[in-house]
């Protein structure tokens, strides 16, 4: 009891008044029903070799011994890491230079909705645009300017055509949250900086700069989520092809669960892209911290 009690102050939940308490009932509740029940259930099924028809067998931990041994998911885990290189960098470096770009002009507004319209449009029909865009063979886009990227056929190319597709639905997102850090800086700092002499050069590096790093602190976390967990893409664009470049952990978890139907398997490799998940985003905030 000391050691919940410790804990309840250090997260300032003693400091809640009596009345609030039943007030927080119902969605203590329904975040227990649709998230702490689900999590325990994967557990638990990472303890079982299952197919989803006949009844599970124990096995307890032989699957997380499994992912030591399966070269096919160090092949994922490479593939998913590649994607993030390929992802990452670009997603921070395009939503900040956007944002900057358009920061106070008159189409300001009409290139933000455009930029964060992709998001809105479901994955599905936008694969079935790209697919008939820049297809190789047939696409439209090839056809118009000659330009092929061989998607189909290098496994470099297959990586990179499922980054650009992420990055054109993801950067929007991020233009968002950094034209929202640049809209927080008070106007006043610019001004006596440019009072000063501080040319505009100067003052987007020594002034703007340090203050979007608390915007830019998130776009790393989440961008790095989206990597670790892009799966959609793959699906709809390459179904881990060519050669099994494209084939990232969620896709790899996807053929593991629902085409061999080895179930309790792809609950214990759940559990590794949850910590993965985690151990990143947590020592990424460290460092952050640090500096």
């Amino acid at each position: 009891m000391a050691r919940i009690r410790a804990l309840l102050r250090r997260l300032k939940l003693n400091r809640l008044p009596q009345r609030a308490w039943p007030l927080a009932l119902p969605a203590l509740l329904l975040l227990g029903a649709f998230l702490f029940v689900p999590l325990a259930n994967v557990f638990r099924y990472a303890t079982w070799s299952w197919s989803g028809f006949a009844p599970p067998e124990s096995v307890g931990l032989d699957n997380l011994g499994r992912m030591t041994r399966d070269t096919e998911l160090l092949r994922s885990l490479r593939s998913t890491l590649f994607f993030g290189l390929m992802f990452l960098p670009a997603f921070l470096l395009l939503s900040r230079f956007i944002a900057i770009a358009i920061e106070g002009t008159r189409l300001e507004r009409p290139l933000k909705a455009l930029l964060f319209m992709p998001s809105l449009i479901t994955a599905a029909g936008a694969a079935i645009a790209w697919y008939l865009l820049y297809n190789p063979d047939y696409g439209f886009v090839v056809e118009l300017t000659g330009v092929a990227l061989p998607w189909t056929s290098y496994a470099w190319a297959g990586l990179l055509y499922v980054a650009l597709f992420t990055l054109w639905q993801f950067t929007g997102y991020g233009v968002l949250v950094v034209s929202a850090a640049l809209k927080g800086i008070p106007s006043d700092i610019k001004e006596a900086a440019r009072v000063d002499g501080a040319t505009e050069g100067q003052i987007r590096r020594y002034i703007v700069g340090p203050l979007l790093r608390p915007a830019m602190r998130f776009l790393v976390v989440i961008g790095t989520v989206f990597a670790i967990q892009s799966y959609n893409a793959v699906y709809l664009l390459t179904r881990g092809s060519p050669f099994g470049s494209t084939r990232v952990i969620g896709y790899y978890l996807y053929e593991t669960a629902f085409r061999r139907f080895e179930l309790g398997y792809a609950a214990a490799l759940t559990l590794l892209m949850l910590l993965i998940t985690l151990v990143v985003a947590v020592a990424q905030l460290q460092l952050f911290r640090t500096r």
